[in-house]
């Protein structure tokens, strides 16, 4: 609508330490809030300035993006925090290895962002999350520098490190980070597979995720979005196959579809697709189509891109998520999805929404829905409208025992429900650190932590 409530009123463009330091100095001595910025891919309001009266500053970190250290020896790699994901991964693989982080937005998104909202990638099953590849680092605060060496492991008290995953740039800025690093795998395959109901799948995806083997990802869609997945992709033999081949297989109008990857050495790479397909056939799935699982992979960091062109025909698309344990994935996710129903036909509207399971673990699952509603003349009527679905649905998940962010974060749309999940206690530990760090409130206000936090029905 071309409205916007706030701005920076200036943007920093970094080359060194030396120059973040210099900044932080300048923004204490004028009282200049400054605002961490990494590849702007932050759905949940994380880089969005918040009305003041004091200056605001954005300090863009892209220009921090070399590789300052490599060792083949202890498969470690040192970067600068503003490194973007294809940047990091042109670095490693040249040599050999890879980090192999990938979230949606691995093309803009970087190292640093990445550390400050606890990223998970699409293949974080073998990966592992942001956490578990961050060895250490530095984070330059409003009272200097906090170094965090690195070890292996430690038992001297608690880990600084995860104190600053998930920051959210509240604490300082990030400025360069180590993160564990390992070969090109042999072999990266993702498969697709279809199950005649979301119960059968889900049921098929939890013992997969439970038997240990080496999965690098599993995702699975509720059929509408199987159907939506399948049409998107423009690929006719797929289409001919859901609405031709499938019903003569005795699959109705429920089937899910599930991508699998498996990575690792050849020889597990065979055993894990073997027992993976026991498992599923158990199921009633189909055969696998290697060809839908590249597919996939060539296509999976577009979705993004169809915002845009979903705006121009007067749609607007949004997403959520959460995780709960296996016990409630089924309760949770009818319950989300009959909630944003619920709100929107409260205001007259029908709106289309659908769901994906995005990351397994042994002991539960992310929910991922998107939800899609016509776009009004009224920019004002839209955003209450949003507001009102959105705060449903954030309740909804607090209510089944949910988090109120698997993957997104908390920024400024998450923070009024963050209490709900720390308790009392736990948001004066938040806070606590951050004014430690921050006592004049320099790095991104508002973000994480809302003055004014309510303590109501957070035990």
């Amino acid at each position: 609508y071309g409205r916007i409530s706030a701005f920076p009123d200036g943007v920093a463009y970094p080359t060194s330490l030396e120059e973040v330091q210099n900044l932080i100095a300048k923004a204490n001595q004028i009282d200049c809030r400054l605002i961490p910025y990494g590849g702007g891919t932050s759905v949940v309001g994380h880089i969005n300035p918040q009305k003041s009266e004091a200056p605001i500053v954005t300090v863009d970190m892209r220009r921090m993006n070399r590789m300052l250290k490599f060792s083949e020896t202890d498969y470690l790699a040192t970067f600068e925090a503003g490194v973007r994901g294809p940047e990091i991964e042109a670095h490693l693989n040249h040599l050999g290895f890879t980090l192999g982080h990938y979230p949606q937005s691995f093309e803009f998104s970087t190292l640093g962002g990445w550390i400050a909202t606890r990223s998970s990638g699409q293949q974080s099953y073998f990966y592992g999350r942001i956490e578990d590849l961050f060895c250490g680092g530095r984070l330059e605060t409003a009272g200097g520098s906090l170094n965090l060496p690195i070890f292996p492991a430690s038992a001297a008290g608690p880990d600084l490190g995860e104190m600053i995953l998930g920051s959210e740039g509240r604490f300082g800025i990030i400025t360069c980070a180590t993160v564990q690093i390992r070969r090109i795998p042999k072999v990266e395959k993702f498969y697709g597979v279809f199950f005649k109901s979301w119960e059968s799948g889900l049921t098929a995806v939890r013992k997969a995720a439970q038997s240990g083997l080496n999965f690098s990802m599993m995702r699975l869609s509720d059929p509408i979005e199987t159907r939506a997945t399948i049409l998107l992709s423009g690929q006719k033999k797929f289409i001919t196959a859901s609405e031709k081949i499938l019903p003569k297989l005795g699959y109705g109008d429920n089937y899910c579809l599930l991508i699998f990857g498996i990575t690792g050495e050849r020889q597990s790479a065979r055993q894990t697709y073997r027992e993976a397909m026991h498992i599923f056939k158990g199921r009633g799935v189909l055969p696998t189509m290697e060809s839908i699982g590249k597919a996939w992979k060539k296509e999976r960091f577009l979705a993004p891109y169809l915002r845009n062109s979903l705006w121009d025909l007067g749609v607007c698309v949004d997403t959520l998520e959460t995780a709960v344990p296996w016990s409630k994935i089924q309760s949770l996710t009818n319950a989300l999805k009959s909630t944003i129903t619920d709100a929107a036909e409260k205001f007259g509207e029908s709106i289309l929404v659908f769901s994906h399971l995005s990351h397994v673990y042994r002991d539960g699952a992310s929910i991922y829905v998107t939800f899609l509603f016509r776009r009004t003349a009224d920019p004002d009527e839209l955003l209450e409208r949003w507001k009102r679905i959105k705060k449903s649905a954030s309740r909804t998940i607090i209510e089944h025992g949910g988090t109120i962010s698997h993957q997104h974060g908390v920024g400024v749309d998450h923070a009024p429900y963050l209490h709900f999940e720390k308790g009392k206690i736990g948001m004066q530990i938040i806070e606590s650190v951050q004014k430690s760090l921050d006592p004049n409130n320099l790095f991104n206000p508002c973000k994480l932590i809302q003055s004014g936090w309510s303590t109501e029905d957070v035990e």
